[in-house]
């Protein structure tokens, strides 16, 4: 506090304490300042620090301190209005319209004060002469909060009808109230409408778009507008985390997580935010929060996790059960409190009715990590309703029938079937299965058991010569034989199947089967020949590639015109042609195994079992991209992802979606390939692969975001990668992309001492890199992250960093860049000047250099216009210098030289004909405002003339045959700022001659 000497230091003090974070340090820190001010003894002094205490508090969890700070300065007010001064005044009265609300957010406060209050308000309003605007929104602030819907609509209208003036909200904060009143009446299209200008951009302020994002969460959702729903969250969870005042749109953001199958992230939200559950110095709030910590532990109660170990009040470990009783509890508690207050129930209704809500999305991917949390029922595996006899309970008969439809047509869950068909046998007195039901209740058993079946198949075919099926009993042994051959034990499963193989075809010509018990075999047989291909290494040998390509000759042969209406048979064709498919492939002969792949997926889909055509649609679209067949590539994604519908394992989903975001990014649909990523990203996430292939989709989708311009999506998106990517699994070029990215959204956002932080954490590993290019930029986009920081000795050491990396990659446009941005620091420094200059020519010499040792047309074209820009950015940094400088010869010579840097940079610009005409004509207009600077009209006028010729033949309207309709915009508001700007020129200039 020994810093504060006189009033000047008191606002500095204050000014730099508002720009601390919101919370009990701030707070602290201004009652620090209040006391100092009371020490200087100048009444304006005291009346600005208690402004400031107010603010603060207003800006905290500590709102309840601020009546006391409010009931001095008014005290000072009616005693000595005087003594405020004009700012001050305002203030006064601005501050009403927070102590009102905060009172109605106090239920220790009776009503009939807030309405006190409320008319104290409307007097001094009118005495100051103000529209009666804000005291309408607050009694409707007031209705609102006690359920006097009728009440509310008259001060709605009345606030709307009332003239806006200097009291009024700002536009943002309006808008927001506005748009909340309409989606409490379920008129959220209109809701969505007002708040549009905020959501765009048009109107902001300390706590918007922030607060409108939050607000806009549900109504999006009831839409079914889950996009930008999802956009809402990520970009503006992003705006409140950090601001302690803001826990009710904090709470939006956790009930929005509850509300779409995002417990996992609603939880991480109450990890972030403890000192939330018992904060008591703004109890609407509180209530606003812990309404939906219940709804979000019911949620998790529901999903079957009651007992889970939760986020809650800090001093004690809390489960999901336990917390949302104490929540509810502490909630009810309160809200009866304002009851009690208002005389109403009807805080109580609203607080049980957003606790009771249900789910609006199923699920709503985020694209953030955070597994969904499995519950005991969702991690049963779904299978087909059992049928049931008159009794209710299952009828095997039944149930044997419905295995049999699923298995003979090759249905999923088939295998399931089965397995009820074995547990109800077992359970069931009096009823002895055949041998032929044991033996297919054995043979999916083995099925089920992929490759520890062998075993089971062995039972079966026992069973089914059992049963008088000696074919099937071969066709299990070469199922049998196959899953050895998968464990290894290919050349035994090879001798067993060559008997088998033998012995159908004997059996089959003697009629002692039918195909497709033959084809069973032929298709083991094959299958174990196809190992032999997958085990090789290297290039397989052309003798083991015709081995099984004749083998599959054979199984076509046998079943070739024979299929019919069996479904089985089918599948042995479409799956024959696919290991044809590969075996092309594997010779080198990839168009030819596109052609198979192809053919094999149409004939599974048109067999009714699109399920079986999706692994072959992936390996065609991997064949396509090989051929560079982007379009094919494309068509087969999608026909996998459409034909595995719900069958499709969560790991293949999210490995097809990520491939077509790839493909459809390089098509420039930055859009869907986001959607891909995002996807990508949630399957992932459900198949336990968040960490690694969830990371690499998250990295992805940020990239997608970034191309968009989605800076604040993107953000959230990136810094949840960058947990769990490591230069191990995925890479560090892939650590450094993501920091990089990230790196330019926060400088996007304003972020920029972070914005530096990821660029250089980026740089550093890029250091040790063959090759330095990106090292190089990751150093110069540190250095301007730092500047804007405000950090100028750090981005001074950084650009420096980047000169010398940029010389000795031989770039001379980012040495001169390097250089330049390094003399504009310098220039911001106690005598530095002459160092800016030094360096500034030093970047001409660099150019004049590199243009001598140019060996083609295009580079010295390239370095002409680099000698132009520094030119200019010369003149512009000495007229800077000028300026600040009280020697007024000084000032004329240093203007005289800015002139002459001017000058040369017209000149190298006119040398570049066209294509340079914009900046020509900027430099020009630079030129002749230092013209009328130095007191030379006539020659300024002439360069403003020179700009206006030089457009002559342009309308100032976008092109319409421009390829680029963004591009074209730009340059035609280039073309009417330049002649505007000209046009105030010459006006400068008549008016110099004037006088």
């Amino acid at each position: 506090m020994s810093g504060i000497t006189d009033f000047d230091s008191l606002r500095r003090a204050m000014a730099e304490n508002g720009e601390q974070p919101e919370g009990p340090a701030r707070n602290a820190r201004a009652e620090e300042l209040l006391v100092e001010a009371e020490r200087l003894g100048i009444p304006l002094a005291v009346i600005e620090a208690l402004g400031h205490q107010l603010k603060v508090y207003n800006y905290s969890s500590e709102k309840a301190k601020m009546f006391v700070p409010f009931a001095r300065l008014l005290r000072l007010w009616d005693e000595r209005p005087e003594d405020f001064d004009a700012y001050e005044t305002h203030a006064l009265h601005w501050v009403f319209k927070w102590v009102s609300a905060g009172m109605l957010d106090q239920p220790h406060v009776p009503l009939a004060s807030v309405e006190k209050w409320l008319g104290e308000m409307e007097h001094r309003y009118r005495l100051a002469g103000h529209s009666p605007r804000a005291v309408r929104s607050a009694e409707f602030s007031v209705a609102a909060h006690v359920g006097d819907v009728e009440r509310a609509e008259r001060a709605f209208t009345a606030w709307l009808a009332a003239d806006r003036d200097t009291m009024a909200d700002c536009h943002a904060c309006e808008l927001r109230g506005q748009g909340w009143w309409r989606a409490e009446q379920g008129r959220d299209e209109e809701a969505l409408d007002l708040w549009a200008p905020v959501l765009e951009g048009e109107y902001t302020c300390a706590h918007e778009p922030h607060a409108v994002l939050a607000s806009s969460l549900l109504p999006l959702l009831r839409l079914n507008r889950v996009d930008e729903a999802r956009a809402h969250h990520l970009r503006g969870f992003r705006l409140v985390r950090s601001m302690e005042s803001m826990r009710g749109a904090y709470a939006d953001h956790v009930e929005f997580c509850a509300l779409t199958g995002n417990e996992a992230r609603g939880l991480e939200l109450l990890a972030e935010r403890p000192a939330y559950f018992t904060d008591d110095g703004h109890p609407q709030s509180r209530l606003d929060f812990l309404n939906v910590v219940v709804l979000l532990m019911d949620r998790l109660s529901e999903l079957g996790l009651a007992g889970r170990r939760v986020p809650g009040p800090a001093g004690r470990e809390w489960t999901a059960a336990e917390l949302g009783a104490y929540a509810r509890t502490e909630a009810l508690a309160l809200a009866a409190l304002f009851d009690e207050r208002n005389g109403t129930s009807y805080v109580s209704e609203r607080a049980r009715a957003r606790m009771a809500q249900r789910p609006l999305v199923e699920r709503l991917p985020l694209g953030v990590r955070a597994a969904r949390p499995a519950s005991a029922a969702a991690a049963r595996t779904p299978g087909t309703p059992a049928p049931v006899g008159q009794s209710g309970e299952p009828a095997l008969a039944d149930l044997l029938t419905e295995a049999r439809r699923l298995s003979d047509t090759l249905q999923p869950h088939a295998v399931e079937a089965w397995a009820r068909v074995a547990l109800l046998a077992g359970e069931t007195e009096g009823v002895e299965p055949t041998a032929r039901d044991l033996a297919e209740i054995a043979d999916h058993e083995a099925i089920g058991l992929g490759p520890e079946g062998a075993e089971a198949f062995a039972r079966a075919a026992e069973l089914y010569e059992r049963a008088g099926d000696p074919g099937e009993a071969l066709a299990a042994r070469a199922r049998a034989a196959y899953v050895r051959a998968l464990g290894g034990e290919v050349d035994e499963a090879l001798a067993t199947v060559a008997g088998l193989y033998d012995r159908v075809l004997a059996l089959y010509a003697e009629g002692g089967t039918e195909v497709p018990q033959a084809a069973g075999v032929l298709m083991g047989r094959a299958r174990i020949l196809m190992r032999r291909v997958h085990e090789a290494d290297g290039e397989v040998e052309e003798t083991v590639l015709a081995e099984a390509e004749a083998a599959v000759g054979e199984l076509l042969a046998l079943v070739d015109g024979r299929a019919g209406d069996d479904v089985r048979l089918a599948a042995r064709v479409a799956e024959g042609h696919a290991i044809l498919a590969e075996l092309a492939t594997r010779a080198g002969k990839p168009e030819a195994g596109a052609k198979l792949f192809a053919r094999a997926a149409a004939e599974f889909v048109e067999a009714g079992l699109p399920w079986f055509a999706v692994e072959y649609e992936a390996r065609l679209a991997a064949v396509a991209h090989q051929l560079d067949d982007m379009r094919e590539t494309e068509r087969a994604l999608r026909a996998a992802l459409e034909h595995g519908g719900p069958y499709l394992e969560a790991i293949g989903r999210a490995q097809l979606h990520l491939q077509l975001a790839e493909v459809v990014g390089n098509r420039g649909l930055d859009g869907e390939a986001a959607e891909h990523a995002l996807e990508a990203a949630h399957w992932a996430d459900e198949a336990g692969a968040g960490p690694t292939f969830g990371a690499w989709a998250r990295h992805q989708l940020g990239g997608y975001l970034v191309r968009q311009g989605r800076w604040a999506e993107a953000a959230e998106v990136l810094e949840s990668a960058l947990a769990d990517l490591t230069a191990e699994t995925h890479g560090d070029g892939a650590v450094v992309q993501t920091q990089w990215w990230l790196g330019d959204c926060l400088s996007e956002l304003g972020e920029h001492r972070d914005a530096a932080e990821r660029r250089l954490q980026a740089a550093e590993i890029a250091r040790h890199w063959p090759e330095q290019h990106d090292h190089a930029t990751l150093a110069h986009l540190a250095a301007e992250s730092l500047g804007q920081a405000g950090l100028s000795a750090e981005a001074d050491r950084s650009y420096a960093r980047a000169s010398d990396l940029w010389r000795e990659l031989g770039n001379v446009h980012g040495l001169v860049r390097s250089l330049r941005a390094r003399a504009w620091l310098a220039l911001r420094t106690e005598g530095g000047t002459d160092a800016a200059r030094a360096l500034m020519t030093g970047a001409l010499e660099e150019c004049a250099d590199a243009f001598g040792a140019a060996d083609d047309d295009e580079a010295r074209l390239r370095l002409v216009a680099e000698l132009g820009h520094t030119h200019r950015q010369f003149g512009d940094l000495l007229a800077r210098s000028a300026a600040e400088d009280a020697d007024d010869d000084s000032i004329r010579a240093a203007l005289d030289e800015a002139l002459s840097q001017m000058a040369e940079a017209v000149a190298v610009f006119v040398a570049l004909g066209e294509d340079a005409l914009h900046a020509r004509t900027g430099a020009e207009l630079a030129a002749g405002w230092l013209e009328t600077d130095l007191g030379r009209p006539e020659q300024a006028a002439a360069r403003a003339r020179a700009v206006l010729r030089a457009y002559a033949d342009a309308d100032g309207d976008p092109d319409p045959d421009a390829g680029d309709e963004e591009q074209a915009e730009a340059e035609a508001e280039t073309v009417r700022a330049r002649r505007a700007e000209a046009e105030q020129l010459l006006q400068a200039t008549e008016e110099q001659e004037d006088h």
